[in-house]
């Protein structure tokens, strides 16, 4: 068990120019409401590329890959050389150079990696994105880029890469970092934190189900995780503030192989750089 100082890092805290006109827009209709907490709910934020992730920029092969079952262009990074390849899925708000510690460590035990800009995320185009969307890149970069030998997901993506392995994606291993879970769990984490009332957790899950004709349940993590035969490494630290612990639990009760390694004070996103991590990592990947 990993253990560091205290992580006093939090949640995003929603802004008032968000908040507000979303509660006028409950007050006036319930339907637009749900729409409008829908566009929130589907629209990343774009950060731009840190210092500590420009080497990785700079020395990956970038490419623009159409993925024709959702009408969308990502943007593919190629990291190292080697036969061996290694897929690496980002997570919400996130982007396809945030592994990188990983990856570097990665390439110098002689694999090489592919990553990615989910759609509307870092160099990818567009405004709004689903985990939909996540996992069919996943799928159609297997097409143009593997075979793999592992999958490692952060948060969104640890969700997307169990899912993708469910629908077809051919790996030896996963590794899922920080994953989110039930996916009615974080509507209801969404919808509180926009202070509307419980029941629009509801009405946005059904803007969903009705808008893309599928069971949002259907894409929970430890649904997925139900129907993975493959070794699945779930690492997940106990002040995650922005996925909670419980997650990380359920879904490895839920896998058939599965191991699980808690940290300490390393919250949602620095677990990504830590050195014992990666270590792990390495070592369950073999």
């Amino acid at each position: 068990m990993t253990k560091k100082s205290h992580n006093k890092t939090q949640s995003l805290k929603i802004p008032q120019y968000i908040l507000v006109p979303l509660k006028i827009s409950s007050f006036i209709s319930s339907k637009l409401a749900t729409s409008f907490a829908a566009k929130l709910f589907t629209t990343p934020i774009k950060h731009k590329i840190p210092t500590r992730e420009l080497e990785m920029d700079q020395k990956s092969i970038q490419k623009t890959l159409y993925v024709g079952a959702i009408d969308k262009e990502i943007l593919v990074y190629e990291y190292g050389k080697s036969e061996k390849k290694i897929l690496l899925v980002h997570g919400w708000s996130g982007r396809g150079t945030q592994l990188f510690k990983i990856a570097d460590e990665l390439v110098a035990h002689g694999f090489s990696t592919i990553s990615f800009d989910a759609p509307a995320h870092g160099k990818s185009v567009g405004k709004t994105a689903i985990m939909m969307d996540f996992i069919a890149s996943i799928l159609e970069i297997e097409k143009q880029y593997g075979p793999f030998e592992i999958a490692i997901g952060h948060s969104l993506g640890g969700m997307s890469v169990l899912n993708a392995i469910k629908r077809g994606l051919k790996v030896k291993k996963a590794v899922i970092i920080g994953s989110g879970d039930i996916v009615q769990d974080i509507l209801d984490d969404f919808i509180s934190k926009m202070k509307l009332k419980p029941i629009y957790s509801q009405y946005l899950c059904s803007y969903f189900e009705d808008k893309y004709q599928v069971k949002m349940n259907d894409f929970s993590a430890y649904k997925a995780a139900e129907e993975v035969k493959n070794p699945v490494l779930v690492i997940h630290d106990k002040e995650d503030h922005d996925v909670p612990l419980k997650a990380a639990i359920h879904i490895h009760k839920h896998l058939e192989n599965g191991q699980l390694i808690l940290t300490e004070g390393l919250g949602h996103r620095k677990i990504l750089g830590d050195k014992h991590i990666i270590q792990k990592i390495i070592e369950f990947i073999g």
